[in-house]
């Protein structure tokens, strides 16, 4: 007998880490493709607005962290709560409105497909990033970043960057991400143990938004990074020599498939 049937289902569960999105979460909401989506989850990292407060006013799943722990560790609170809510595929929406949610559906399809298991919705396929506003040394360093990083990972996406993606509920489960950094590397931490897995990743073009009220990185930010992702190339390759072994990096099929509630792991965090 299965012991989780919902494992065999289609449940699309959108996954908002959140952060005073206050002036774009409800455009961002209601451009949604519901028909689409079973459940949206909202994960507020000790907003300073009224982010908790609309959310709770849409209708969605709201969990709320006692203070800003960071861009990682909302994301770790997002995947574990969908996976308690039965999802087969995870898709991150940014409430920011920069990413297009109309396009979920097109996001979705090569792993409802059985083509991929991760997709990433990029800015760098088809109609530049740049024409679209992104400033100019965030797209240099976008673009030579995503070259190293193909170069690594012996893949060739268009795009590392982006925060818009969706994954089969099976690579969740199975890639340590709780082990991963709390800030904004958390994003391609989780890219290298994907790649470590060996899972299939693609990637599909989405139109993105430069406006004051979607948030950007500074330029310090923005460095530092890059500076993160350097390292963490680094320490992916020692790992696959045998040098440095980590722990970071190892696979395990039906991690968090468990009866443990959310909380219960969270102290793992």
């Amino acid at each position: 007998m299965n012991p989780n049937p919902t494992l065999f289902q289609r449940r699309v569960v959108v996954v908002m880490p959140a952060y005073n999105a206050a002036k774009t979460l409800k455009t961002t909401y209601d451009d949604l493709p519901h028909h689409a989506v079973d459940s949206v989850i909202l994960v507020d990292d000790g907003s300073r607005d009224d982010t908790v407060y609309i959310a709770q006013q849409l209708g969605l799943k709201v969990f709320s962290h006692k203070g800003n722990f960071g861009y990682g560790a909302n994301q770790k609170t997002c995947y574990l709560e969908a996976l308690k809510d039965g999802a087969s595929i995870v898709v991150m929406v940014h409430p920011d409105y920069q990413y297009d949610p109309t396009l979920l559906p097109e996001l979705i399809r090569p792993i409802e497909e059985g083509q991929c298991d991760v997709v990433f919705g990029s800015r760098m396929k088809g109609i530049s990033a740049y024409r679209q506003g992104m400033p100019w040394w965030k797209y240099v360093a976008n673009v030579a970043l995503t070259w190293l990083e193909n170069k690594v990972f012996g893949l060739n996406l268009s795009e590392y960057h982006t925060g818009y993606r969706a994954y089969r509920r099976e690579v969740l489960e199975t890639v340590n991400f709780l082990g991963n950094s709390d800030s904004f590397i958390f994003d391609q931490e989780i890219v290298a143990q994907f790649v470590a897995g060996g899972f299939r990743i693609g990637d599909i073009h989405v139109p993105t938004r430069y406006f004051p009220e979607a948030s950007s990185a500074s330029f310090i930010a923005s460095t530092k990074y890059g500076l993160g992702i350097l390292g963490l190339l680094c320490r992916y390759v020692l790992h696959q020599a045998g040098v440095w072994r980590s722990a970071q990096f190892v696979c395990h099929p039906l991690r968090y498939r468990s009866t443990h509630s959310p909380l219960e792991l969270e102290n793992q965090l």
